[in-house]
């Protein structure tokens, strides 16, 4: 072999990535992942929480999250088989991800409620007790009283209760759609073709 071929053949095999480590359990890459996965829950409860205001679209982004993360783990890790950890690998990622976007968005939503002191867009004030009360005051003032009395919300106290068990059921439902997500992601992958598997053309 040439002396130039030698030497671009070292040079390539120091710059290229060495493959994650397996772990116990789930790969070093997947443990990567999930940090990735923190990084973005906080960029989506940010987004659509804060800066875009519609919270109902982390509902919608949660499954596509869950779904690139729990990719992104075997694609880190450079898992293609067994079956068994690159589900386990996607499911570690899916739930890191999505635990850490539940917990944020109902932190979100109750900071929101439980540090409500009454200001109004006009500049008035509702005469409220700061807090739950504040918001349910807002409520009333907007015609949905009979609503929330079906509910069994009648006083800033119950509506609090109520806000806690809403945000606990939205927590949820957010880690079940992306560990959904994961779960297809490493569907996906387990019955794809390893590339060391699959024949080459000349």
């Amino acid at each position: 072999m040439p002396v130039v071929d030698v030497v671009t053949a070292a040079s390539v095999a120091e710059s290229a990535p060495a493959p994650s480590r397996s772990g116990r359990f789930i790969d070093r890459g997947a443990v990567f992942a999930g940090y990735v996965g923190l990084g973005m829950a906080l960029v989506i409860a940010i987004a659509f929480e804060l800066i875009i205001a519609v919270q109902s679209l982390v509902f919608i982004i949660a499954p596509i999250a869950g779904l690139l993360i729990g990719g992104y783990a075997n694609q880190r890790s450079e898992r293609w088989r067994p079956m068994k950890r690159v589900f386990a690998n996607a499911v570690w990622a899916g739930l890191v991800s999505g635990l850490a976007l539940a917990l944020m968005y109902a932190a979100l939503r109750l900071l929101f409620i439980f540090a409500d002191t009454g200001p109004l867009p006009n500049g008035g004030q509702l005469n409220c007790q700061p807090g739950p009360d504040c918001t349910y005051q807002r409520y009333v003032a907007d015609g949905r009283a009979a609503e929330l009395a079906s509910y069994g919300v009648t006083d800033g106290p119950s509506f609090g209760a109520f806000a806690l068990r809403e945000q606990a059921k939205g927590a949820g439902l957010i880690v079940l759609l992306t560990l959904s997500g994961s779960l297809v992601a490493a569907g996906i992958r387990s019955v794809r073709t390893p590339p060391s598997a699959r024949p080459h053309l000349s």
